[in-house]
């Protein structure tokens, strides 16, 4: 899957960087996350960089066989009717799994959007896990990893300094971001 995915972003124009190395779990933010795109360039970059990341994905997608291929390329089935949180059923798939990785884009939508949502940051804090710093970069047709970023637990702080890692001309479209 990895030289294939190298080849489909090569014939595309996009390139792949990812310098630093990747810790054996994390959540991978994802942004700016303003077209369906996003989730094909992201996850065929990730691939190509011969990665493997997960995503979430309500339970009701799982049914046989649309769910032999959501596992298949990631997905991780959520259950909104459980009394458990996303974050406490996130916290548990990180507890057992020796490595794991989940993409969250924090916008939670394709459309503009005031706030982040901070589910990413929560499952990060409670799982005890760093954030990957992932970005797509239309402008620039490229995708990667800038930074690897451990939470303080002062989410305000944290967000600011995660949000600036980011511009808005990246996105596929600027106005959403």
């Amino acid at each position: 899957m990895q030289k294939l995915s190298a080849l489909i972003l090569k014939i595309a124009g996009w390139k792949t960087i990812a310098e630093l190395p990747e810790p054996p779990k994390s959540v991978i933010c994802v942004a700016p996350h303003t077209s369906n795109w996003d989730f094909i360039v992201g996850r065929l970059s990730y691939w190509a960089l011969g990665r493997k990341s997960n995503f979430l994905m309500k339970k009701e997608w799982f049914f046989f066989p649309l769910g032999l291929l959501m596992k298949a390329v990631g997905g991780v089935p959520i259950d909104r009717s459980k009394r458990t949180s996303i974050t406490q059923q996130m916290e548990e798939e990180f507890k057992n799994r020796k490595f794991f990785h989940l993409a969250i884009t924090p916008e939670g939508t394709r459309k503009k959007s005031e706030r982040w949502k901070m589910g990413f940051y929560h499952i990060a804090v409670n799982a005890g896990v760093p954030v990957q710093i992932a970005y797509l970069d239309y402008k620039n047709k490229t995708m990667g990893i800038k930074a690897v970023f451990q939470p303080t637990g002062n989410e305000q702080k944290d967000l600011l300094h995660i949000q600036s890692l980011y511009r808005k001309d990246m996105a596929k479209f600027p106005e959403r971001f």
